[in-house]
């Protein structure tokens, strides 16, 4: 790489990947602010895809396509796939029609299935039927699957032999076949009539003498999926297993694609996003939420806050009914909010870890009902020294000595940590069982629920402690 290129690459090993990155995104834009077209295109040459891709998406728009058409035609593809879907959809609107085409036609079936996905309808038409009829077929194919199972994000790209081979015949087929298919590593078995019957490895094939058969040294014993498998459920499979790769079948046991490791990497991450923004109480549609529209952003996150809405006018209820005792101790509302804000803590970290069992499956081998006990016992047990340390906090700067609205405050909080951490805890499974999902669900309600019963277990035990 010459001087005039105005770009020095320092060693990699000396920086991180996030560095990485960001130093190629600057150095690029520097570039192309500049006009030096040939310094940009230079530049790129040793970067990786992913990073390019990335390096791209930070660019100001109006220098995404400027970047994206310095690339080869191969390179173009690659980064093309990894671009987020927002990016994508931006340069398709920008590019050539005929540009547009020659990306899509080479891109991987189940890359441009999720590229058709979030394009328009009649955007998705005009492509497809400018597709080479195999690819055409391919991704209609896949689109013909529901959105997030098996068969919706499997690619038909796969290396298949047949039990008479020989070693020396299929190490050749998969010369023939390595340029357009996903893996090689995976190899699968199938009969006349493309029903699977069996998996081997490369390893086991490359290992093997040359003349034996394939029905030798395959596997008959294998695990595959059905194309209506939920895709979560696919990649706890692999993650299970630790595959690289798991056959799909149809319903009468037709192998019709695969599913390899790299997109297990975006399921996990597309499913552990959604149930963050669920916990948190934002509605998420599988999109980038910092890419959407800001009042898109605050309509999906304004559903939980009036339920939450509603929730402190009924606590605020409450509390009014309260005034004769609120009258007589004035001290019991300072409080309120140390009360309510302590269930809601312990109350979202039950539900967070339960929820999270549940999707890694680590939750059913103890079960619900020791789960919910433990919980419960782990909620006494904070109850006890939040309880303990309120009351002492409370005696000695807050009432003034008084140890009766202290010991209220005390056992309150005990009370409540119970409460919220059973609450946690149980709803999750009760929402699960009503199939709604336990992730949205849940965090409002234990709010709900801690706050008003909080709330009355509160003033309860004042009357009793304070015989009011």
């Amino acid at each position: 790489m010459t001087e005039d290129n105005n770009y020095s690459s320092p060693s990699i090993a000396t920086i991180s990947r996030q560095e990485l990155r960001e130093l190629v995104r600057s150095q690029l834009q520097a570039l192309l602010e500049q006009d030096n077209l040939s310094g940009a295109k230079a530049m790129l040459v040793p970067v990786q895809p992913a990073d390019i891709a990335e390096a791209i998406e930070g660019l100001p728009e109006t220098m995404q396509v400027i970047a994206f058409r310095l690339l080869s035609k191969r390179e173009a593809i690659e980064v093309y796939e990894q671009l987020d879907s927002s990016v994508q959809q931006s340069l398709c609107e920008k590019f050539k029609r005929q540009e547009v085409i020659d990306i899509v036609d080479k891109m991987s079936p189940d890359d441009r299935a999720k590229l058709f996905e979030e394009l328009p309808a009649t955007v998705v038409r005009r492509l497809l039927g400018q597709l080479s009829p195999a690819e055409r077929q391919a991704t209609a194919q896949l689109l013909g699957y529901n959105s997030g199972t098996a068969g919706r994000i499997m690619t038909p790209e796969y290396i298949s032999l047949k039990e008479e081979y020989t070693v020396s015949q299929s190490l050749e087929r998969i010369r023939s076949l390595a340029h357009v298919t996903e893996t090689v590593y995976s190899l699968y078995v199938t009969d006349t009539n493309r029903h699977l019957t069996g998996i081997l490895s490369l390893r086991d094939l490359v290992t093997s003498q040359l003349n034996q058969t394939i029905s030798e040294i395959m596997s008959r014993d294998f695990v595959c999926v059905q194309t209506g498998t939920d895709q979560e459920e696919v990649a706890r499979i692999i993650q299970r297993y630790d595959f690289l790769a798991i056959p799909v079948v149809d319903s009468e046991q037709r192998l019709v694609g695969i599913i390899t490791i790299d997109d297990v990497l975006d399921i996990l991450e597309q499913e552990t996003t959604e149930d963050i923004y669920a916990l948190g109480g934002v509605q998420s549609e599988g999109d980038n939420y910092f890419q959407v529209n800001l009042f898109t952003a605050a309509r999906r996150r304004v559903v939980w806050l009036f339920v939450l809405l509603l929730t402190n006018s009924v606590t605020g209820g409450i509390i009014t009914a309260q005034e004769d005792i609120l009258k007589k101790v004035v001290a019991l509302a300072a409080f309120i909010p140390l009360l309510t804000g302590t269930g809601g803590n312990v109350g979202a970290q039950s539900s967070t870890v339960v929820i999270r069992g549940m999707n890694t499956d680590e939750i059913w081998k103890i079960g619900p009902f020791k789960v919910i006990l433990r919980e419960a016992a782990a909620g006494a047990i904070l109850g006890s020294v939040l309880g303990l340390l309120a009351t002492v906090w409370a005696f000695l700067f807050i009432v003034n000595g008084n140890l009766e609205v202290s010991v209220t405050v005390g056992v309150s909080l005990l009370a409540i940590s119970i409460l919220a951490s059973v609450a946690g805890s149980s709803l999750p499974f009760l929402f699960r069982s009503f199939g709604l999902d336990p992730a949205l669900m849940s965090a409002p309600f234990i709010t709900t629920a801690v706050d008003v019963l909080g709330v009355l277990i509160y003033f309860n035990l004042a009357r009793v402690i304070l015989q009011i």
